[in-house]
């Protein structure tokens, strides 16, 4: 009987940088033939023309900086009718703040919040986003910020995309 054939390993490590955790501005960016906002049964922001929603959510370390960022390629993305943008076609912008896109989800049943900033720090960044759009030449409507609010919205394509900056 012959005696097994010994075998070489080879082990190669790889040093991979630690991944930290990256906490962004983000918005949800929605496609809209039609969208609206209400708060207690009064409407106060609404589409007057196809064009996007734009849920934002805030965190703690976010900019106004960042929040002018997430306007311009918001009111720049080709996402409408033919590849074109607000931008190109003077499409309208539905803002409606939205802490729950910081939702963490990763244990448990019960979402966590703790990533979303308080009001103090999110209202203005949510407001310089709004701004920032309009200073680049966007037509904005708004909802209200920490109101309970109903959204409605009548998304085309559908095209819905995560955006972050």
């Amino acid at each position: 009987m012959s005696s097994p054939t010994p075998v070489s390993a080879i082990v190669i490590i790889v040093a991979v940088p630690a991944m930290q955790e990256c906490l962004l501005v983000r918005a949800v960016v929605q496609r809209a033939s039609a969208a609206s906002v209400t708060v207690a049964g009064n409407l106060v922001g609404e589409l007057t023309a196809p064009g996007l929603l734009v849920l934002v959510g805030v965190t703690h370390d976010d900019t106004a900086e960042a929040a002018a960022a997430l306007a311009s390629k918001i009111y720049y993305l080709r996402i409408l009718a033919g590849e074109r943008s607000c931008a190109d076609t003077g499409a309208p912008l539905l803002v409606v703040s939205q802490f729950t896109l910081y939702a963490q989800t990763s244990k448990g049943r019960r979402p966590s919040w703790n990533a979303a900033a308080p009001r103090e720090i999110a209202e203005p960044l949510v407001t310089a986003f709004a701004e920032a759009l309009r200073a680049l030449g966007g037509s904005v409507q708004n909802g209200v910020f920490g109101a309970e609010m109903t959204v409605a919205l009548v998304n085309e394509g559908p095209v819905t995309l995560i955006v972050e900056v």
